[in-house]
């Protein structure tokens, strides 16, 4: 049995531009949502509000969930399980020192985000956005009783759409 890496994202949409980070990893530089893994004693979305901080600058409210999705590393055979929630812009510190192995924030629209499929770190991605955009939308009520995530792991996994 391979493990599940439990993440979290934040698509975060200004005025139809989406908020991406261009990172280092897998040997490539690939482009994907801000986001990470949830910390001991954290929500997911105070995971979101903190990840997209740290990996861009910016500063977010995180807002509702969009969706679960679980990908699984072609090569690898690795699962990513990621919460996916939208989150409300509100500023950028163009100062700010970025996580190690970010390059850089990115502002991409839909139209621009299908032309770097090849880029994308996943196709968890762009799934992700398209069903934001189609007002795609799973209950929070999905993870009552569940905290923390990480020790309820299987049952996510049971509600999880496969990308």
């Amino acid at each position: 049995m391979y493990s599940t890496d439990l993440t979290v994202a934040a698509v975060v949409d200004l005025d139809g531009r989406f908020l991406l980070v261009e990172e280092e990893a897998m040997g490539r530089k690939v482009l994907g949502q801000p986001g990470g893994h949830i910390e001991a004693d954290e929500t997911p979305e105070q995971a979101v509000v903190r990840e997209t901080l740290e990996e861009t600058g910016c500063s977010v409210e995180c807002g509702g969930l969009i969706g679960v999705y679980l990908w699984i590393h072609p090569q690898t055979r690795q699962q990513y399980l990621r919460i996916v929630y939208e989150a409300k812009y509100l500023s950028c510190d163009e100062e700010r020192k970025l996580d190690e192995g970010i390059i850089a924030r990115r502002w991409a629209t839909l139209p621009e985000i299908v032309s770097r499929q090849a880029r994308l770190r996943s196709p968890a991605v762009l799934r992700c956005v398209n069903d934001y955009v189609e007002g795609i939308r799973q209950s929070d009520a999905l993870f009552t009783g569940m905290l923390p995530l990480q020790q309820n792991i299987h049952q996510i996994l049971a509600t999880a759409d496969l990308v």
